[in-house]
């Protein structure tokens, strides 16, 4: 675990492994995303994520909270002609080469981006299945969720749940709790090329995320667990590896990569309201330029 974090501190100060060199013009990834006033999570995270670790963020508004770092206390959906619109208005005109999800708001949403995925077959999905915020607040229904294994992880090149989140996905039956190597199996077998399933609600000492492929478990990491709770963690991990795909790394090295970005932001967040912390996505920016300064004097 020493080797792992200091092979990480020093990643986190050099870009990362396994990308094309910078072209003057960053990547894009575009996000559906719902909007999140705190800048905690949802929409406003991915964009600070995407933007952070050097690509360009493009991003189409899915629903609309009334939310505090404490939790979600509404939200409304985006009327699926209006998510269509911004869409295909921003997909005409930009180059996209990487697509993060989010909360969708609605079944019929969900419906409208599959069908838009379907017409870039190419470009890399990442889909964080949010089902709930940190507090518990119910953010998909029973159709929205059916509506996801229906469609979208057809569509999805790695899907992104806690353990919570992909035990509600993969039950067969009511009251059902598989394991988690059943419960990604199962998610495999609806479409989804890849699953990542974080540990962080489970009771190991550590955290632990395993990476599932056709192949069976093709990397499992293990983090300190940090104290606390955090907002848009989830998010930033998703949008994360979305960016560093866009980027042009590898699948494996990505995934690695994204979870290192995310442990340095959470283990460096900051108490900014009265619940969860926020993650500090801007950290390795920070700790990259003061090493530079360092070293010039």
């Amino acid at each position: 675990m020493a080797r792992n974090l200091n092979a990480f501190r020093r990643a986190a100060l050099t870009p990362a492994a396994h990308t094309r060199p910078m072209d003057p013009r960053p990547p894009i990834v575009l996000s559906f995303a719902a909007s999140d006033p705190t800048g905690g999570a949802g929409l406003q995270a991915d964009l600070l994520t995407i933007a952070s670790l050097g690509c360009h963020p493009a991003s189409v508004l899915t629903a609309l909270t009334a939310q505090d770092t404490r939790g979600v206390e509404a939200l409304i959906a985006v009327d699926e002609g209006w998510v269509e619109r911004q869409a295909r208005c921003v997909l005409a005109d930009l180059p996209v080469a990487a697509f993060k999800i989010g909360v969708l708001g609605s079944a019929a949403n969900v419906a409208l981006v599959a069908a838009i995925l379907a017409e870039h077959p190419q470009v890399p999905v990442v889909l964080d299945p949010v089902l709930a915020s940190g507090r518990g607040d119910a953010l998909a229904s029973a159709e929205l969720v059916s509506a996801m294994r229906g469609a979208l992880f057809a569509r999805t090149t790695v899907l992104t749940p806690n353990s919570l989140e992909a035990r509600r996905l993969a039950a067969a039956a009511s009251g059902e709790s598989p394991a988690l190597e059943e419960c990604a199996r199962r998610l495999l077998a609806s479409g989804c090329q890849h699953v990542l399933i974080t540990g962080t609600h489970e009771p190991d000492a550590q955290v632990v995320n395993t990476l599932y492929g056709a192949r069976g478990v093709l990397r499992q990491d293990r983090w300190p667990r940090l104290p606390g709770s955090y907002h848009g963690s989830g998010c930033t991990l998703a949008a994360a590896i979305a960016a560093l795909l866009a980027r042009g790394m590898d699948l494996e090295p990505a995934v690695l990569e994204a979870q290192a970005y995310t442990w340095q932001a959470l283990s460096t967040a900051f108490q900014a309201g009265r619940g969860q912390a926020l993650p500090n996505r801007f950290a390795r920016l920070l700790e990259s330029q003061g090493s530079r300064r360092s070293g010039t004097r």
